[in-house]
């Protein structure tokens, strides 16, 4: 298995060099940086496995960024990191799309654990996809762009664009909503009734040109959503 990449992102010099010696100790590759800004360039830059997110940043609040990033990869593992353990605060985080959520201070040994416990939750995330195609019709997700056969072009929503980046990297499985609502959207779905999933799909369905002879998103009966055998991905 190749190397894992784990960015660190925290204020306070001490505590980072802690946390980056304890995970280059235990074989990980470390990226790091003390500032939020720039964190959204160098997790398009690194792609890490995992990204440990102070909450407290200089220049930017860890939970506003935690959504930021989120808009642009709902597929990569976040623990956030902060002094305050206040349930409310655990519960915001968590419902921004946060995997898990440690608090200061803590013991390498309890770091390790949950790195490694977020890993092995996240080993079936999606891999990042550039660009999808099918019958003439081009979505760049990165421009959350359609360009259909005849030269149209149509702006996907941010969630629109994270659903296809979600359906893209797991091709070999219908996807439930359930999933979608809790890896896309950040909520845990238990108890929610919703048809927030469907009515994004409807939508996503319409600017894609869709029709029942040439879909993009298939409806797996009972099961969820994936993308039809013939789209083509690219990095």
């Amino acid at each position: 298995m190749s190397q894992r990449t784990i960015l660190v992102v925290e204020d306070d010099a001490a505590i980072r060099r802690g946390q980056v010696d304890t995970l280059r100790f235990a074989g990980y590759r470390v990226e790091e940086t003390g500032d939020g800004q720039g964190v959204l360039e160098m997790v398009a830059s690194v792609r890490p496995d995992l990204l440990l997110l102070d909450v407290v940043l200089p220049n930017v609040d860890g939970f506003e960024l935690l959504e930021e990033i989120r808009r642009v990869d709902s597929s990569i593992p976040v623990i956030m990191v902060t002094a305050r353990g206040a349930e409310s605060d655990r519960v915001h985080g968590l419902k921004r799309g946060a995997d898990d959520y440690v608090v200061k201070p803590f013991s390498a040994r309890e770091l390790l654990a949950r790195v490694e416990a977020v890993l092995r939750r996240s080993a079936d995330r999606p891999r990042e996809i550039g660009v999808l195609e099918m019958n003439g019709r081009k979505v760049n997700l990165a421009r959350r762009e359609v360009e259909h056969p005849d030269g149209e072009r149509k702006i996907l929503s941010d969630k629109e664009a994270a659903i296809l980046r979600y359906l893209s990297g797991c091709r070999d499985r219908a996807v439930s909503r359930e999933e979608l609502l809790r890896r896309v959207w950040g909520l845990d779905p238990h108890g929610i009734e919703t048809r927030t999933v469907d009515m994004h799909i409807a939508r996503l369905r319409e600017k894609l040109g869709d029709s029942a002879e040439q879909r993009m998103i298939v409806t797996v009966r009972s099961k969820g959503y994936m993308l039809a055998d013939d789209v083509m991905t690219a990095s």
